[in-house]
């Protein structure tokens, strides 16, 4: 739980729940992961929720619920964007349903509030979503009780607001390469919500969005109906022991996709790694860093096929990058600080 958060699209985050499990690549450096196994590892939101490995501390898939801070938000009066359990999936398997639903009660009845919730789980929460208006009795009565004693405008405020998607929720999915926007974009799509977002952090392999940006219909002509797009990337290298090189021609293109589309972008940082020493002015470059090139020969190939063929995957002089830092890298894509939200940002 934090009242302030050096992370560069959030302004708090929210831990009612803490503890997940490995389910992709973007999970071997996760930081709440290793936070878990070192640092906080006998504190009683963190206790025995990951185990020592060769590689680390690592998830059990244990989850667990924090009661005490349940009602945070509440007792928060000046609005804030609030990154909902920043330690954990709120989506995880061992989440009980009836713990999201106490999130939503708190979420519902704060709504000065912006959340941002999110998962790689996309499936569990497209069945959460859908099904959350039969629900809507326990919630309300919940967040009456959570509020201050079950009084019926509580409950009525909370009953009225989970009627549909909260316009203060933001549902996103980590996307760390092609193969798991493929795996969770389209279900992201098909889940109610009121903004959608990706956050392609650690962003390991290039990602090409199709049409999931861009303005469509559906219906037919005489009912037809915005079809659901997303409405924000964020974008960012790896950090920490460990971390693996994004190729910055990656982070471009994300860049770029989002500015044809008029989605809002924000490159949140590069990393550990930044392009080959000397290609940004303004970089305080330690002595001999440590250099590496990246092998895009796994990304370059025809199965990206036209018009979607990245037009620098001939270009090899552009490949090397450097290990200086976090401190060191900051978040500057070719010169320009990307700090792009929704415009319904609260």
């Amino acid at each position: 739980m934090a009242d302030g958060t050096k992370i560069e699209w959030t302004d708090a985050t929210w831990n009612p729940i803490t503890g997940c499990a490995v389910v992709s690549p973007g999970c071997t450096n996760c930081y709440a992961m290793k936070l878990a196994g070192t640092r906080l590892k006998n504190h009683p939101s963190r206790k025995g929720l990951t185990k020592d490995t060769k590689a680390g501390p690592v998830w059990t898939s244990e989850m667990r619920l924090n009661r005490q801070w349940l009602d945070q938000p509440l007792r928060w009066t000046t609005p804030r964007m609030i990154f909902v359990c920043a330690h954990g999936d709120l989506f995880a398997e061992g989440v009980d349903q009836v713990w999201i639903d106490y999130v939503f009660a708190v979420m519902a009845l704060a709504p000065q509030h912006t959340f941002q919730v999110l998962t790689k789980r996309p499936e569990r929460m497209r069945e959460y979503m859908l099904g959350m208006p039969s629900r809507r009795s326990f919630i309300a009565g919940y967040g009456a009780l959570v509020r201050g004693g079950n009084l019926p405008d509580h409950y009525e405020n909370a009953y009225e607001a989970v009627a549909k998607p909260l316009p203060n929720v933001w549902l996103g999915v980590s996307v760390e390469d092609q193969k798991r926007a493929e795996e969770r974009i389209p279900t992201l799509l098909d889940t109610p919500a009121a903004i959608r977002w990706i956050s392609a952090e650690p962003l390991l392999g290039p990602v090409h969005l199709k049409g999931w940006c861009t303005a469509a219909w559906d219906g037919d002509i005489r009912n037809r109906k915005p079809a659901p797009r997303l409405n924000w990337v964020v974008a960012g290298g790896e950090s920490g022991p460990g971390a693996r090189p994004m190729h910055p021609d990656w982070a471009r293109s994300l860049r770029d996709q989002c500015a044809a589309a008029g989605v809002p972008f924000l490159f949140k940082q590069w990393g550990e790694w930044v392009p080959q020493v000397g290609a940004v002015d303004g970089w305080s470059i330690p002595d001999d860093p440590e250099v590496s090139r990246i092998d895009h020969r796994d990304w370059e190939g025809d199965h990206w096929g036209e018009p979607y063929r990245p037009m620098w995957c001939d270009d090899r002089d552009n490949d090397t990058v450097s290990r200086v830092g976090k401190r060191y890298a900051g978040r500057l894509l070719d010169g320009i600080e990307h700090n792009g939200f929704p415009g319904v940002r609260q």
